[in-house]
Order: C-alpha cells, then sequence, then structure tokens
C-alpha cells in the first residue's frame, strides 16, 4: 500500500487549498480514511476522518465549517478541502488509511498506512 499527497503549498490567511490523497494498492470501500496535521514542535493531530463505508464524516473542532473531506473511489483519491485558512493551519499534512477495527480515530497508532506528507504554510 502506498499513500501520495499532493496540493500542499503557501498562502495568505482566508486563502484555500485542496490536498489529495492518491492511494496505490488499497481498496477505497473497505474501511476509514483520514487526514492528519503536525506542526514543527507539536504532536501530529487529527484533522478529518471518512468512512468510506458509509460516509460518515467527523472532523476536528478546530477546522469544523472550514475543512471538507470526501474520497473519489472511481480514481481512489481522498481528497481535504480547506478554505478560510489561517496561519494556524501551517503544518505538514498526511493522510492515512485503514483504521484498526474499535481503534480510535485520533490515535497514530491505530492507523495502518501513512503519506509522506504535503506542507501547508499560511501567512
Amino acid at each position: 500500500v502506498q499513500l501520495v499527497e499532493s496540493g500542499g503549498g503557501s498562502v495568505q490567511a482566508g486563502e484555500s487549498l485542496r490536498l489529495s490523497c492518491a492511494a496505490f494498492g488499497y481498496t477505497f470501500s473497505s474501511n476509514c480514511m483520514g487526514w492528519f496535521r503536525q506542526a514543527p514542535g507539536k504532536e501530529r493531530e487529527g484533522v478529518a476522518l471518512i468512512d468510506t463505508t458509509d460516509g460518515r464524516k467527523i472532523y476536528a473542532d478546530s477546522v469544523k465549517g472550514r475543512f471538507t473531506i470526501s474520497k473519489d473511489a472511481n480514481k481512489n483519491i481522498l481528497l481535504l478541502q480547506m478554505n478560510a485558512l489561517k496561519p494556524e493551519d501551517t503544518a505538514m499534512y498526511y493522510c492515512a488509511a485503514d483504521l484498526v477495527t474499535g481503534g480510535n480515530w485520533r490515535s497514530i497508532d491505530h492507523w495502518s498506512y501513512w503519506g509522506q506528507g504535503t506542507q501547508v504554510t499560511v501567512s
């Protein structure tokens, strides 16, 4: 399984970015997928989750109403639309796949696969 993120960049506060995560060797309809982020000196934190079996979505409080997680199952791509970006959104963003059954989605130890990350900088 390989997860490859793209779409990061440097933007001004209030602008938007859309992150993509292409999944290779992974069946989108089989489990949850999520987005995490890690700022310098901070722990990796959960941003959003989508249950690909029923479409259920969960967001961190800090991004509710601004970020939208979605999937294109036909193309095996996970998306994160980020609007109204703030400087505190600056971080490396990672996608994750295959949450262990009954696992806590916010726990990085409960995910099987990770991408290499894409940097988002908001000034």
